[in-house]
């Protein structure tokens, strides 16, 4: 699920009516934030021909990602990406396609520090038809971070307002150690007395400007820590700033598969079960949706109506839920299954993440003869290559209905177990597949 209400954003002390009016405290303005994202790097330890912040991560470019937790921060009012001129058509087509807002691109330079050095030029207004506005605050983050909060831009952005320069920290993994030129060890760094810099960072825009313009080009060359920069040409030492787990870095190959488990475990944290209420049996889905809340541990699960209005599912959809059971009871088609396709395929929440759509039907041999339901629900496979283009994932599930209560529970369990597998692993190698309970 998306995060909570906004944080507040950081605020310089100082009257202003006008600041007043655009949404700061009173006696307080709002301070001006951009971000610099530098995303020219070619990913040589990712092993893959693929630079790693366009490597996808279900079907979307791991870059978007990052760029979502940036844009969900309503006070950084630019956000400048660098990226090589070989990648500035592709840029443009991410930016387009998962419709993010307020991205300038830059092209990048040959290193890191070139590159974010072209972002702040953009910021500074140095190069031709730039529009931007010099921000009080730049932030700088990497593009393969997808997972920065903004409680700890937040807190980088005010501690760089006090001291000039902050920057996230974690403590070290491992014991840092200095070879010798033949390949013995030369010392060790203490472990505890030590810290390993993370990103985001962030500067006072004129001192991490200055410490640019005045940098060597051995170190525009060489270098990679934008701390030192500021501490070597501006003498300003940064604040440093505890960082969380989440801050950790896209590196290898392994990490996709880590990336994504995570992206699919928090977009699988609500649950929505969809039901016609007026259905004589109705009280089916009503038992799904208690044995589905003891299987799913630790996962919201609600429900709506498919009312003639659909205002209650409506609203599940505008609060950003990706995963919905449809029940369908009386209905021997996809009947109620269609119309909360239809309602996802008219809003764009699957334009970011891969909505799951588990159609349940239920089957009792008293009423009607197996192979005629089975039949019946062959279209599933159509249906879902349909909506499939939409990044909506279908899948099929067919529940034994006994008139045994005892056996009922049962097979509502067992039903319950797949429902839960499908929405955590969202294996698009099942869309369009009936299962049976």
């Amino acid at each position: 699920m998306e995060p909570g209400p906004a944080e507040p954003g950081p605020c310089l002390s100082g009257p202003s009516g006008a600041d007043q009016a655009a949404g700061a405290e009173p006696g307080r303005r709002a301070l001006a934030v951009a971000a610099v994202l530098p995303a020219g790097g070619c990913g040589e330890r990712m092993g893959v021909p693929t630079p790693k912040q366009f490597c996808p991560i279900l079907e979307r470019p791991l870059i978007s990602y990052t760029l979502q937790a940036l844009e969900r921060v309503c006070w950084i009012k630019d956000i400048v990406v660098v990226v090589t001129g070989g990648n500035m058509e592709a840029m443009k087509n991410i930016i387009e396609k998962y419709q993010h807002k307020h991205i300038s691109l830059v092209e990048a330079g040959v290193t890191r520090h070139r590159s974010i050095f072209n972002g702040l030029k953009a910021l500074a207004g140095d190069q031709p038809d730039s529009a931007l506005c010099k921000p009080e605050v730049v932030i700088i983050h990497d593009a393969v971070r997808p997972f920065v909060e903004e409680e700890i831009l937040l807190n980088v952005v005010t501690a760089a307002k006090e001291h000039g320069a902050a920057g996230a920290i974690r403590p070290l993994v491992s014991t840092v150690i200095s070879p010798s030129a033949d390949g013995c060890l030369d010392h060790s760094l203490e472990r505890a007395r030590h810290r390993a810099s993370e990103m985001p960072q962030a500067f006072l825009f004129d001192v991490i400007y200055e410490a640019y313009q005045q940098c060597s080009d051995y170190d525009l060359e060489f270098g990679t820590e934008c701390l030192q920069l500021a501490l070597k040409y501006c003498h300003i030492k940064a604040k440093l700033v505890e960082g969380s787990p989440d801050l950790w870095k896209v590196t290898y190959k392994r990490d996709l598969y880590a990336a994504e488990s995570i992206i699919k475990e928090r977009i699988s944290q609500e649950v929505c079960i969809v039901m016609d209420t007026k259905e004589d049996r109705g009280r089916v889905g009503h038992l799904l949706e208690e044995v589905l809340k003891n299987e799913l541990n630790r996962v919201k699960v609600t429900s709506g109506a498919l009312c003639h209005a659909g205002r209650d599912l409506q609203q599940i959809i505008l609060e950003q839920c990706y995963s919905f059971v449809c029940v369908n009871v009386m209905t021997a088609d996809f009947q109620e299954t269609q119309k909360l396709l239809s309602m996802l395929e008219e809003s764009d929440l699957s334009i970011l993440y891969p909505v799951v759509v588990v159609s349940v039907h239920f089957l009792d041999f008293k009423l009607v003869p197996l192979s005629q339901k089975m039949e019946n629900l062959t279209r599933i496979g159509e249906l879902a290559k349909e909506v499939r283009k939409r990044n909506i994932l279908l899948f099929g599930l067919l529940i034994y209905y006994p008139q045994d209560e005892q056996k009922l529970q049962e097979s509502l369990r067992q039903g319950a177990i797949i429902i839960s597998a499908l929405i955590k692993e969202r294996n698009s190698g099942l869309v369009g597949q009936l299962l049976v309970a």
